[in-house]
């Protein structure tokens, strides 16, 4: 046994889980049997270091041994280790050559470093993606819809343990309650332990006298559950809404999923979105660009007047201050802005036409000929 497991890793005392899992990956290259094969040193030193990295990657036996120094783990063969070594109930033996040990690290660090779980024991529910569609309105002004989700859920029978209510429940003799089940065998490199679920218990550490009649012993059920989604005002397209904790139940004691909405906003018959701003077009008649109006605009708001200068051309914008979208988190709103389109008229009456031949020759216009301005009107 090591003598300081901290030491051994070469870390502090306050080193984080990812500074351990660091200095053990390159302790255990730098002493690995398959680069000092032969070497007892090495090997005890291999050892040791696995011995070390076991107790200060478990949160709960890293705490033990903060508290109590290694005599809390019986001060011989390790912690857990009967006698040999093992990393996390890795049995070595199955690798050997250059190819080896890099094997081992793909074993323990390909998949995020996480430890094993029992296979029955808590585990944690997974994630739910929904797509919701909005009009172009719940989407500026926020609202609340009520979803049906299908997903599995708590037992409400047994209240999640999987066993009957009334029944007993005890602790597996197989596995004395771990869930799982250690076997060791002796190699040239000295005594391996490997360790499986336990097959009485199927990893859960318990044995329920009867099981749920309702869950069968799952802890879960499948059923439709109505879920309330606030939308914040100013969502837009591809926005994501996370419920946390909505999501499927976790089974054996595990933590719920998330519940992923995302949003996809209707288009508007009125308005086109650009961010937070609004953008419309105003349609006027020629007589009203050229001398000007009062002409009545519908903003998301409320409908308002707008003031049309004289001479106004076609193509102009108008901006009406924060007369958008509410920004998300309160910061204001966006603009609306008014592009006027002058409508040319196609057809006019003969009096009209008059009317614009007298204008015409006030401005000194030809209006005959086959270049007439006027030409077709009627």
């Amino acid at each position: 046994m090591a003598d300081d497991y901290y030491k051994t890793l070469g870390v502090s005392k306050d080193a984080t889980d990812q500074d351990i899992k660091k200095a053990y990956r390159k302790m255990a290259l730098k002493y690995h049997p398959d680069k000092h094969k032969g070497d007892k040193d090495a090997e005890n030193k291999f050892k040791e270091v696995n011995e070390a990295y076991e107790v200060l990657s478990d949160k709960q036996k890293r705490q033990q041994y903060d508290q109590f120094g290694s005599a809390g783990f019986g001060g011989g063969g390790g912690a857990g280790f009967q006698g040999g070594f093992n990393a996390n109930g890795f049995d070595f033996s199955q690798f050997s050559g250059a190819g080896g040990f890099a094997d081992i690290f793909e074993t323990f660090f390909g998949g995020g470093g996480a430890p094993r779980q029992k296979s029955n024991g808590p585990q944690q529910g997974r994630d739910i993606e929904f797509r919701m569609e909005l009009s172009f309105e719940d989407a500026a002004f926020g609202t609340e819809k009520e979803l049906s989700i299908s997903k599995p859920v708590s037992c409400d029978h047994c209240h999640a343990t999987g066993a009957e209510p009334g029944s007993k429940s005890i602790t597996c003799k197989t596995c004395n309650g771990t869930g799982e089940v250690r076997t060791v065998r002796q190699t040239i490199l000295g005594q391996m332990a490997t360790a499986a679920p336990c097959g009485e218990c199927h990893g859960e550490g318990r044995i329920h006298e009867k099981k749920c009649s309702v869950c069968h012993g799952a802890t879960r059920i499948k059923r439709d559950e109505r879920v309330k989604v606030k939308i914040p005002a100013g969502v837009d397209n591809d926005s994501t809404i996370r419920l946390s904790g909505k999501g499927e139940a976790g089974a054996f004691g595990g933590p719920n999923g998330d519940l992923y909405v995302h949003i996809r906003v209707a288009a508007s018959k009125k308005f086109v979105r650009n961010g937070y701003d609004v953008h419309t077009e105003e349609h006027i008649h020629l007589l009203q660009a050229v001398l000007g109006d009062d002409i009545e605009v519908e903003t998301l708001q409320e409908k308002l007047t707008l003031k049309i200068p004289a001479g106004t051309q076609s193509g102009r914008v108008f901006r009406l201050k924060e007369r958008g979208i509410e920004k998300l988190r309160g910061s204001g709103k966006g603009d609306h802005f008014v592009k006027i389109i002058v409508d040319i008229p196609s057809k006019i009456s003969r009096k009209e036409r008059d009317l614009y031949i007298e204008l015409a020759g006030e401005a000194k216009l030809s209006t005959k000929g086959k270049k007439g301005f006027l030409k077709g009107l009627l």
